[in-house]
């Protein structure tokens, strides 16, 4: 297994922290991973992205000119970024903040409505959480399991409050897809 993953959003969405959690699940179920953030100098509202690289083998580099796989969270990183996938790739998308319709026939489309999923269930904040459920769906690089077993080491102290609702958003994109 050799792929990746570029998250894009927002500052404030949670891009880093879905990145973050991938990257130490994928690191707890074996596989070597690379997680490399780019973001500009303001935080909330500004554009940010993470490139996770996941491998059974060593991972040389974490630049990735054509990534495999991406997940945007608003309209302008889909448009930033489905042009670049490499061909056979997949962008699942964030339906309630994207209505561009698709221009590549050469890659798999799964549009999400993430914040709608999110705040009809009272976790405005967690659409995040919502898109890293879909994706591991229709890319099982890692199990939902990891996952929570994740989110259980990195949310505590003040954070563990945010802890059951993170499972049910991962849970509520999980089940969104087929």
């Amino acid at each position: 297994m050799d792929s990746n993953v570029l998250i894009a959003g927002f500052g404030g969405q949670g891009v880093l922290f879905i990145g973050q959690l991938l990257a130490n699940a994928c690191m707890n179920e074996g596989l070597n991973v690379t997680w490399s953030p780019a973001y500009g100098a303001e935080m909330r509202g500004g554009t940010v992205n993470c490139t996770v690289c996941m491998s059974d083998d060593e991972v040389a580099c974490a630049f990735v000119a054509e990534p495999e796989n991406v997940i945007a969270l608003n309209a302008p990183s889909f448009e930033k970024f489905e042009s670049r996938i490499k061909p056979g790739g997949m962008i699942v998308v964030n339906s309630s903040l994207v209505k561009t319709q698709p221009k590549r026939d050469d890659i798999t489309y799964k549009f999400v409505p993430m914040t709608e999923i999110a705040h009809k269930n009272g976790h405005e904040k967690m659409a995040n959480i919502v898109s890293l459920g879909a994706f591991i769906k229709v890319f099982p690089v890692v199990t939902k399991e990891g996952i929570i077993a994740t989110m259980k080491k990195k949310l505590t102290g003040k954070k563990a409050s945010m802890l059951d609702g993170n499972i049910q958003a991962l849970e509520e994109g999980f089940e969104s897809v087929n």
